[in-house]
């Protein structure tokens, strides 16, 4: 890999020479920073990527025919320690202790790991000198607003972990986990493999971060991997943290399952032990497309003055037909090896490729499969996993490896052995909340009953008559259906009773509002006819109020018959807010049915809300105006919060809100039109006398709109008692 960034550096400098007549020779300098020995440990893998970039510069320059008249420099820095790593860094930038060379660095070749890259970038960038890595695969690297001189050999993370999820797609693997070591690489790697594997409906048991230090976290991963009900493992960890694990692995003796190492050790042979061979046995990957880059392979053709602005057109083919580019992201073309460990009869490990990964290639020829390759897996057997989509309720077969999607409607054990039928959840008269609800609704039925009763035994006193007792005695009717239509709400849904909640609630309100609206009316043209002998009150008399009443009812019944012609409301179950029960509740089936039911019994409720307001001021003795005006005031602000709750309530809530609704509401008009009426006849029998209603503050009526002649003001307002009385 050190000696592919080599080479794509020599193709944008081949033609230096031609623009540089005049000198004889010129030293290029680009700086290597790798990890070599440190204070805790030795890298033989970064000494090995240190040696490749100095044979590699050594052949460049050894070839007359390359770079004839120009030759390369180099100086390898130790990026082992922040302290070190930013040395390095700033020397290699000002090019310190280097000899016979002319000018400043024009690149900086390394790091292999993302996170080092990630710092030496920061400084690299400030002074736009570019940096080409070799092995950091961190798909954070690709932001070019945070690492504009970035430039690498090898392909982002993101794409590994596509051509992952492919491969797991292809064998039907879709019930995996993941274990994944602390680290920039790891950590966005995983990450990006969650995601991906989500969009193709590949299911996560768990992800799990190893730490070589932390004896809780692998005591959590030892569980898991004993416990969990997937076969296949994605490790996804660099080849240090691979090391300690597999020791760890062959310590608790963990085996049978399919490991899916990641690029970063899946080709290191010396990872096998005799003692671990049953531990890796059947391994697979996707790896670097040709790792080992033959030094040879660059085939030159056109070259750039400028290094940072031309690296980014970097275009060129080699001998052997592999193509050399970057995209926008300073990323080069994503291809890998398909390989699987298998163990010769000798005892010996082969890597063996099985098949490649193109993500230049259109959608659905990216992975292929050689046809002759033999595939060892883990267990000796071809494990097939299936999951619904973003819903992983498998169960295993018994003495098999097999697993099988559960229905919608099923829930796997704990035991994952068999599909058990989802917990299911409605509102309910057995729940505390459908108990409660259900104990108000037939208080309230049992309220206006007891009104009822009380109106009726004093139907002839004058505070019953005064206030229209034909219309009340209707409102009293209707408030009790209010109460007991609520009661539909609750329960399993059925189809009869999905239809007739919407449509009893619905039609109850109209009836209800409507009386309370010719009541209103029949107030406001009674106070509203001051002159005597005025026949006002005669055009809404109880004809007029009944017929009124009707065609405001038969207008919401029309509506009803329309929804539930066209798109009735109909049992459902809703399976979205949860994953281990179902919701029990009624669909709509027309929206738009349901908000013009709302919608007419709003703007019944605003224009009686109107009048009501109106007549406020009138003479209280007979006048509801005002009891009126206060509840439908509290039934408005019922109902208008009632819509943002009702649309953001999950569940069994959604029909609790709407209860609550009806019931707040019918309450509101139940106790603010009739509980005063009730004290009076209850409580204050001697202010129930016609003498007392019709004597009661007269001389208050001063607040009226000023007249001339108060006698004739006095006359109107009992001429207007009377007429009250008389209705």
């Amino acid at each position: 890999c050190a000696g592919l960034d080599i080479f794509i550096f020599l193709h944008l400098l081949a033609r230096i020479k031609s623009e540089n007549q005049t000198a004889l020779s010129i030293m290029l300098i680009c700086a290597f920073v790798c990890t070599l020995p440190c204070v805790y440990s030795w890298n033989d893998r970064e000494l090995k990527f240190a040696r490749t970039m100095i044979f590699t510069v050594e052949e460049i320059n050894r070839d007359p025919t390359l770079l004839p008249g120009v030759s390369l420099g180099y100086r390898v820095y130790n990026g082992c320690g922040t302290t070190n790593l930013n040395r390095a860094a700033v020397e290699a930038i000002n090019g310190n202790n280097l000899l016979k060379c002319s000018g400043q660095t024009l690149a900086v070749l390394g790091h292999s790991s993302s996170g080092v890259s990630e710092i030496i970038n920061i400084i690299l960038s400030s002074v736009s000198i570019p940096q080409l890595s070799h092995l950091s695969t961190c798909a954070c690297l690709s932001e070019k607003t945070r690492y504009p001189t970035f430039f690498r050999t090898v392909p982002s993370d993101h794409f590994q972990s596509t051509a992952l999820v492919q491969l797991m797609e292809y064998f039907d693997w879709r019930w995996v986990g993941i274990i994944y070591s602390q680290s920039t690489y790891a950590e966005e790697g995983t990450t990006s493999f969650v995601k991906e594997a989500e969009k193709k409906g590949i299911c996560v048991e768990y992800w799990l971060v190893y730490s070589r230090t932390s004896q809780k976290k692998l005591d959590t991963i030892v569980e898991a991997l004993r416990k969990s009900s997937s076969k296949v493992v994605l490790m996804f960890m660099s080849l240090s943290y691979v090391k300690s694990f597999l020791s760890t692995m062959e310590a608790y003796n963990i085996t049978g399952k399919q490991w899916v190492g990641s690029e970063s050790w899946i080709t290191q042979k010396d990872l096998v032990s005799v003692d671990r061979k049953h531990i890796l046995y059947g391994a697979m990957d996707v790896t670097y497309f040709r790792e080992e880059n033959n030094v040879y392979k660059a085939h030159l053709k056109s070259v750039f003055p400028k290094v940072l602005e031309n690296l980014k057109y970097v275009n060129f083919t080699t001998k052997n037909g592999a193509k050399v580019f970057f995209n926008e992201n300073g990323d080069s073309v994503a291809q890998y090896d398909l390989v699987n460990w298998q163990i010769k009869e000798d005892g010996s490990v082969e890597i063996k490729q099985i098949g490649q990964y193109d993500d230049s290639l259109p959608e659905g020829q990216k992975l292929k499969l050689k046809k002759d390759a033999k595939i060892v897996w883990a267990g000796d057997s071809n494990e097939i996993l299936f999951c619904a989509t973003f819903q992983c309720y498998l169960i295993f077969l018994a003495d098999s490896v097999d697993c099988l999607i559960c229905p919608p409607e099923f829930w796997p054990n704990e035991e994952k052995g068999k599909c058990l039928p989802k917990r299911t959840e409605y509102l309910s008269y057995k729940d505390i909340m459908g108990a409660l609800l259900t104990g108000f609704s037939t208080f309230g039925m049992f309220l206006s009953l007891l009104i009822s009763i009380i109106f009726f035994t004093h139907k002839e006193t004058p505070i019953v008559r005064a206030n229209n007792s034909e219309l009340s005695f209707l409102l009293l009717f209707s408030l009790k259906l209010c109460f007991l239509c609520s009661l539909t709400f609750i329960g399993r849904p059925t189809h009869w009773s999905c239809m007739l909640r919407h449509t009893a609630f619905s039609i109850t309100f109209v009836l209800c509002i409507s009386c309370v609206l010719g009541k209103t009316i029949v107030v406001l043209m009674a106070f509203k006819a001051k002159l005597p002998g005025s026949n006002v009150i005669k055009w809404f008399g109880p004809p007029q109020q009944r017929i009124t009443i009707f065609i405001f009812t038969l207008i919401q019944v029309v509506i009803c018959i329309l929804w539930l012609t066209i798109s009735p409301p109909f049992p459902s179950m809703n399976m979205q807010y949860y994953k281990d029960r179902i919701i029990l509740e009624c669909a709509l089936g027309s929206a738009v049915g349901f908000w013009a039911v709302l919608g007419y019994i709003g703007l019944l409720a605003v224009l009686c809300f109107i009048l009501a307001f109106l007549a406020r001021k009138l003479p209280d003795s007979f006048n509801e105006a005002r009891l009126i005006t206060f509840s439908m005031l509290i039934f408005c602000a019922v109902w208008i919060t009632f819509i943002p709750a009702y649309v953001s309530s999950p569940g069994k809530f959604t029909v609790a809100v709407e209860i609550f609704a009806i019931l707040a509401s019918s309450f509101g008009l139940l106790l603010c039109i009739f509980a005063p009426k009730c004290y009076i006849i209850i409580l204050k029998p001697e202010q129930n006398t016609k003498k007392h209603l019709m004597g009661k503050k007269i001389i208050s009526t001063a607040v009226w709109k000023k007249q001339t002649n108060k006698q004739k003001q006095k006359t109107s307002i009992i001429t207007t008692k009377r007429r009250l009385l008389s209705v």
